[in-house]
């Protein structure tokens, strides 16, 4: 592996991220986890550094996947934020699984057809879309026997969906929930928990990038959270954005990091009372 100084990494960084739309800015706190594996991937190719690799990328444009593939950070674990989730627990979905079941049953539909659907963009290991499923089972289905709730989850890496369709974590990953929670949701194997499987329905894994495809929706609530607007840049903010509205119905509720800002514009949402990172659709 070649032997490189973490500044050569940054200044690499600078010169690669605007190419594949995305913002240093973002990647200044994680930035040591996406040197890892650029760093392997010259040494992959046998180079001598990042000088070497910018000039492969200039005379190698299919690389360039490549190299957006070393970019995704994965750092994820369940319930974090935990101040977000517990408003999503006590307020926002109760507040959806209602208005759903009230509607279901004032067009006589029978019970259990009703479904409050989210969308979880950018799920990694599947621990976003798994903490609303505990949240779900544990906390709201008995309150809303007429409402099921449904929850799409995708990402752009098939390695890291493959990781959350066997539902095994490190306990690290776990220590944000509480642990009554840990011994209802989770069964030990080995050195891991493994998610017990009804806490695996109701949740549908799809390999999507978020640039260049979105499901179809329309959904209640969409999580795009440390994602878009953490390491993409301002205009592609702003076009994902557009489709992510598009995919929101009027009434829900856009929940996105607690250190992010939504790109300058006029969008049809109005911040929620309880804090920044939660939007409505206005």
């Amino acid at each position: 592996m070649p032997q490189v100084k973490g500044e050569d990494c940054v200044a690499f960084l600078q010169w690669a991220l605007p190419r594949l739309g995305m913002r240093w800015a973002g990647f200044r706190k994680v930035r040591s986890q996406v040197c890892r594996r650029i760093v392997r991937r010259i040494g992959e190719l046998g180079l001598s550094g990042f000088e070497a690799y910018r000039r492969y990328l200039e005379v190698e444009p299919d690389e360039w996947p490549r190299l957006d593939s070393c970019c995704r950070v994965t750092i994820s674990r369940f319930h974090r934020d935990r101040g977000v989730f517990e408003l999503i627990r006590d307020r926002l979905l109760p507040e959806l699984l209602a208005v759903e079941g009230e509607g279901a049953g004032a067009a006589g539909t029978p019970l259990g057809e009703a479904v409050v659907g989210c969308w979880s963009a950018g799920c990694a290991s599947g621990e976003e879309p798994y903490t609303l499923t505990i949240l779900w089972r544990l906390h709201l289905r008995k309150r809303f026997p007429g409402v099921r709730l449904h929850v799409l989850a995708t990402d752009a890496d098939e390695t890291l969906l493959e990781r959350a369709r066997r539902a095994r974590y490190p306990p690290s990953s776990l220590r944000e929930l509480a642990p009554e929670w840990v011994e209802a949701a989770f069964a030990p194997a080995g050195g891991e928990l493994r998610l017990r499987r009804p806490f695996h329905q109701g949740v549908e894994l799809l390999r999507q990038d978020i640039r260049s495809e979105m499901p179809a929706g329309p959904f209640h609530m969409i999580l795009c959270r440390n994602l878009v607007f953490t390491y993409f840049q301002p205009d592609l903010q702003a076009r994902l954005l557009d489709g992510i509205l598009h995919r929101l119905l009027p009434g829900g509720y856009l929940v996105v990091g607690s250190h992010e800002r939504l790109p300058a514009g006029d969008w049809p949402l109005e911040r929620h009372i309880d804090g920044e990172a939660v939007f409505r659709r206005t």
